[in-house]
């Protein structure tokens, strides 16, 4: 059961960075397991060959750009007095 909740988490933040698009995997009956995506046709498009779990998801992680990580006004006021410091040496 975490073996899948693994897997189709990594295809829920895939859907998310896609803007929705209809991504899916698909678990075989040893374990493996394939993205698709559907399409207008009423067979998906088959985006990877199946694969274990780890495999999977960093396949699943590296289909499209991941966003970029929420900095806080903390954060970017520390790395711009970091680059002033460095300017001024």
């Amino acid at each position: 059961m975490a073996r899948s909740t693994k897997a189709s988490n990594a295809v829920l933040r895939l859907k998310e960075r896609s803007g929705k698009l209809p991504y899916s995997m698909v678990s075989t009956s040893d374990g493996l397991f394939y993205l698709v995506l559907a399409n207008d046709t009423e067979t998906p498009n088959v985006l990877c060959p199946p694969l274990e779990i780890d495999a999977f998801v960093q396949f699943v992680n590296n289909v499209q750009k991941q966003a970029p990580k929420k900095a806080s006004q903390f954060d970017l006021a520390f790395e711009a007095k970091i680059r002033k410091a460095q300017i001024n040496k």
